[in-house]
């Protein structure tokens, strides 16, 4: 998984759209690698979009931190996010790795 600043700092859609595509970016890369990267906001966002913004709160984060607990690891990556911390600390709080930086990730199986 994926994680980082989506709306954390980002007042702007084009804020927004520059942590997303920071987030977009790194899965790349994962998937160049030979793993299955994802994204707990990409995996929100269309569900949010189809409920409106008023339903933000309800999907995000719940969705995200679901998404986590079925992941093998996280790569953290950003600026100051709580919900990226909070998705973080749900892997290590199940004794599954955490990096931040792309050459810590091994290689995939």
């Amino acid at each position: 998984m994926v994680s980082g600043p989506y709306r954390a700092g980002a007042a702007t859609a084009q804020a927004r759209a520059r942590n997303l595509a920071e987030l977009n970016r790194a899965a790349l890369a994962l998937f160049r690698a030979g793993h299955v990267p994802v994204i707990g906001v990409s995996l929100a966002l269309p569900l949010i979009e189809a409920a409106g913004e008023a339903a933000y709160d309800e999907i995000m984060m719940p969705l995200s931190l679901s998404l986590a607990d079925r992941c093998d690891a996280c790569l953290r990556v950003g600026g100051t996010s709580a919900g990226a911390d909070d998705e973080a600390a749900r892997f290590r709080a199940s004794g599954r790795p955490v990096y931040t930086a792309l050459d810590q990730v091994p290689t995939a199986r």
